[in-house]
């Protein structure tokens, strides 16, 4: 629970804060690598557990896909997948630079409402664009809904899923 800049300071659940520079939407860079770090002890837990990285698929929603792709393109190791909805690459003009060569072939879901009045369409679009022109190949889906998630999403996720983690 942190307070939210964007939403006039409230506190809500959030991976990292937002402002609004009159123009766009600024996420907190410090607030996003602090929550990156927090999925990697995640991820360092479930290995110590024996659950090889391979067999880890990382999702999120909203704040939680951006924090997907932060940690899942910069982690050492292969991963199963990442699974984002509704959401967006934070950071973007550093992930060249920090991206792992481990997951450069991880397979990415993104999934995102037609109609999302909290995160753009377009964002989520031009951030597959971003992946697609960093080599990632990004599995893309559009539904017609809001910042939510609906049936047909979900049937397409289970699909998603038993696909990268039947190898």
């Amino acid at each position: 629970m942190i307070p939210v800049t964007v939403n006039n300071g409230y506190v809500m659940r959030a991976w990292y804060d937002i402002s609004f520079d009159g123009v766009e939407r600024r996420p907190d860079e410090g607030g996003i690598r602090a929550s990156q770090a927090q999925i990697e002890e995640l991820i360092a837990q479930e290995k110590s557990r024996g659950v090889a990285a391979r067999r880890i698929v990382i999702a999120g929603f909203s704040q939680g896909g951006a924090i997907t792709l932060q940690t899942g393109l910069r982690h050492a190791d292969t991963l199963a997948g990442l699974m984002v909805l509704s959401s967006y690459l934070p950071l973007a003009a550093t992930v060249a630079a920090e991206r792992s060569a481990a997951n450069a072939a991880t397979p990415i879901f993104m999934a995102h409402g037609a109609y999302d009045p909290m995160i753009a369409i377009a964002l989520a679009q031009r951030s597959v664009t971003q992946l697609t022109e960093l080599g990632y190949a990004v599995e893309w889906h559009e539904y017609p809904m809001q910042h939510s998630v609906c049936a047909e999403e979900v049937r397409d996720i289970s699909r998603w899923l038993q696909r990268v983690l039947a190898a």
